[in-house]
């Protein structure tokens, strides 16, 4: 059975925590006109096309696992991270089912049966589309720029949360507004980066990308 523990570590894979050297503290009108930014790149972007590097650091393992593949995304809300090295492994979501395939194995999840699974669907879509910066509910977010990047960091708020996560930083690019690097810090205190690389947005990926065959 493809039991809550099994995603948790599936989750942990598709979302560093790097040094910053100097963070500035957005100006309340500086987070205006930049949420208005993201808010535009998101309504003008309908498809993403991306390599990807990953880098998960793990208190109980002396090695940082590092990891690459291709990653799609088309909206509204169809995901696929495609990991190609060290070895092969599928994570789609399309609309609301997520396919995972490791070799010849494949599990199905309807999201919309699965509360823990759909509330962590949702975060990861709000964080690659960057729609996360409004949830205001689930989250308390700071804005900052980091030099290279626009800094959001997400601050969750819920119990459930809180036992997963300790915060989760977006880092946006400043001319397009897409997000360029995100990062989770588990509450154990583990975390992963992950970093996008040759991004292509708006160009033509056919609906069966998101099917596991």
């Amino acid at each position: 059975m493809f039991k809550y523990t099994t995603f948790l570590l599936l989750f942990s894979l598709i979302i560093g925590n790097p040094v910053l050297s100097q963070k500035r503290t957005l100006s309340d009108k500086e987070k205006e006109v930049f949420l208005g930014k993201v808010m535009e790149a998101t309504r003008l972007t309908h498809t993403i096309e991306s390599d990807f590097s990953q880098q998960k650091e793990m208190g109980m393992m002396s090695e940082t696992l590092t990891s690459s593949g291709k990653f799609l995304f088309k909206k509204e809300k169809m995901l696929r991270w495609e990991y190609l090295k060290p070895f092969p492994y599928l994570i789609i979501i399309n609309n609301e089912i997520m396919y995972v395939v490791d070799e010849d194995r494949e599990n199905k999840v309807n999201l919309q049966t699965n509360r823990v699974f759909r509330e962590i669907n949702n975060i990861i879509l709000g964080a690659v589309r960057g729609t996360l910066l409004n949830d205001t509910k689930n989250f308390k977010t700071t804005f900052s720029d980091s030099g290279i990047f626009y800094l959001a960091t997400l601050f969750p708020q819920s119990p459930k949360l809180k036992e997963i996560l300790s915060a989760i930083d977006i880092f946006f690019n400043k001319t397009d507004y897409t997000v360029e690097r995100l990062v989770m810090r588990e509450a154990s205190g583990d975390y992963t980066r992950i970093e996008f690389r040759s991004k292509k947005l708006n160009q033509p990926i056919a609906d069966e990308k998101f099917l596991p065959r």
